[in-house]
């Protein structure tokens, strides 16, 4: 007999609730968008009373997670941006020159010769001891930090007739290049995210190249001044910590949030000892005990700057500040001359690994090249949109009236179920994040079409099974039970290249992998589950002798 219990019954009721309801601020998109701008806002900035009118115009008490329009129906900027990774290796080269010079000063003075950008050349005064300023240069060499240049070292360093060459190793281009870009990606997001727009796409194409799409900005002229900003980055006295954000700071001082601990607040001397400028490089390493650190360098007026200070402040704690955030307030341990210092803490290797990254996004560490720059407008997005909606509106009319005219009371149970799945399409959406895009509206259009499929094949098994004179309940049940096996292998091999669309596309092909995967997991749960729900209810209440699809 047909029987579903108590506890299913609950069950399946409350997740279709709970998915219609996190569904639901999408019909208010303006007003959710608007009150949750409000509330990053106020977090961020301290509340204002047109904040406040603005957050309060939704419920706080009511989901307000949304569905992300991508940039062909938000409209906004395009830009696909080449890295010129050959530029820091100059820069390595140049900030290791005054070290070389100071580690030989002993034995002979040099002088530096014209070399390529990629290589530097010194010349000794006494090039009869060749053998020996060679075997002190590569001294100074230091471990590739990578699993893949394990064993190498960052330089190699030859010598002819009294002139040494000293060039980066190919293992330690290939990680400069990998920490490049990773530096790279991360201060283009710090300086779009703080910007305020929504959801934008930052990602990697190929070995030096980033792909950057910003909904809801003006032009890509504008996307490019923005990327373009200096990262403000400061190493300052810190004159105490506080749990209280509008603490007086004092004349000459400032209150900076800490920015992996909420609530956290440093007092901080407004004229720092070193700024970001003159920071060379932040590699994530091990301490003495062999715990995570992170190492840094300065260049020459960073590193007697630097050095002074510590040799009068042991003892101190001194702030790391990125854009108006605390990154680290390490406490000094020991004079620090040369210009490098270790970070030690609480550190996880990951921790380590981040704060060198944002240590280093005090600036982009290589000129960028254009190569392709698009600005979408919001009108073009705005017919995206209307195109989509006329689209799924047709579509999903069509398959009402199909479904109606073709299994009758049955085929409003369907469509019911289909309504609730795409209430649970967009509410998943929603809980995840998930960035909609024109060809993730064609996914919901085509999930739309494919939702009924299910229930059609429930709908002709059961309609089979009542020809046999099994009766009302034995045919519903057997329909459900043998349709099943269909169902799954029909859907199961359509998910399976969702899952490869995802995996092997980008951008729109998986924003239709996405809403086409979401869309066959929930039409499946509203076909075997929803629908079955109805049929049983309707069945228990009306105990019909036959049945009519």
């Amino acid at each position: 007999m047909l029987q579903i219990g108590l506890f299913k019954r609950i069950a399946i009721v409350l997740t279709c609730v709970a998915g219609l309801l996190l569904a639901m601020p999408n019909a208010f998109y303006t007003v959710v968008e608007g009150h949750n701008d409000a509330v990053q806002e106020i977090e961020q900035a301290g509340s204002t009373a047109a904040l406040e009118a603005q957050r309060d115009l939704w419920p706080e008490w009511l989901p307000s997670g949304l569905v992300n329009l991508g940039l062909d129906l938000r409209g906004g900027a395009h830009l696909l941006a080449e890295v010129r990774v050959q530029d820091v290796y100059a820069a390595r080269l140049e900030a290791m020159w005054p070290e070389v010079r100071d580690s030989l000063r002993a034995l002979t003075p040099v002088r530096r010769q014209q070399a390529p950008s990629d290589e530097l050349r010194l010349r000794l005064n006494e090039p009869e001891k060749t053998a020996e300023a060679l075997q002190i240069v590569r001294g100074l060499a230091q471990p590739v930090q990578t699993l893949t240049g394990v064993g190498a070292n960052d330089i190699e360093v030859s010598a002819t007739d009294g002139i040494l060459t000293i060039v980066l190793s190919e293992a330690e281009k290939s990680a400069t290049d990998e920490r490049t870009m990773q530096q790279s990606l991360e201060i283009i997001r710090r300086r779009i995210d703080e910007v305020g727009t929504r959801e934008p796409t930052i990602q990697r194409q190929g070995t030096d190249r980033i792909l950057i799409q910003v909904p809801g900005i003006g032009s890509a002229a504008e996307l490019k001044a923005i990327i373009g900003t200096t990262a403000q980055l400061t190493f300052s006295p810190v004159v105490r910590r506080t749990n209280d954000g509008s603490d007086n700071a004092g004349i000459g001082n400032e209150t900076i949030p800490s920015l992996d601990e909420p609530g956290v607040f440093y007092v901080i001397e407004s004229a720092p000892v070193v700024t970001g400028e003159e920071l060379v490089d932040a590699q994530p390493a091990f301490d003495q005990n062999g715990n995570p650190a992170v190492n840094f360098r300065f260049n020459t007026t960073g590193a007697r700057k630097f050095g002074d200070y510590t040799a009068e402040n042991i003892g101190a704690p001194f702030a790391i500040v990125l854009d108006d955030e605390v990154v680290s307030a390490p406490t000094i341990q020991s004079h620090i001359p040369g210009g490098s210092g270790i970070i030690t803490g609480n550190f996880t290797v990951e921790e380590s690994t981040r704060l060198a990254v944002l240590l280093r996004a005090g600036a982009l560490p290589a000129e960028l090249d254009f190569l392709e720059e698009r600005t979408i407008g919001p009108e073009l997005g705005q017919d995206s949109i209307d195109a989509g909606k006329v689209a799924t509106i047709v579509a999903f009319v069509a398959v009402l009236f199909f479904m109606f005219a073709s299994y009758g009371l049955f085929g409003i149970f369907a469509n019911v179920a289909l309504i609730v799945n795409v209430g649970l399409l967009f509410g998943l959406l929603s809980l995840i994040g998930a960035t909609l895009t024109l060809p993730g509206i064609a996914g919901i259009v085509l999930t739309v079409g494919m939702a009924v499929d299910a229930n059609v094949l429930i709908f002709e098994r059961i309609r089979e099974e009542a020809k046999s004179a099994k009766g009302p309940a034995r045919a519903i049940q057997l329909g459900y039970e043998k349709a099943l096996s269909a169902i799954l292998d029909a859907n199961i091999t359509t998910f399976i290249t969702a899952v490869i669309l995802f995996a092997m596309g980008s951008g729109p092909v998986r924003g239709f992998a996405i809403t086409l995967g979401i869309g066959i997991v929930t039409s499946v749960f509203t076909a075997i589950f929803v629908t079955r729900l109805m049929v049983v209810i309707w069945y228990e209440r009306r105990r019909p002798k036959t049945i009519e699809i």
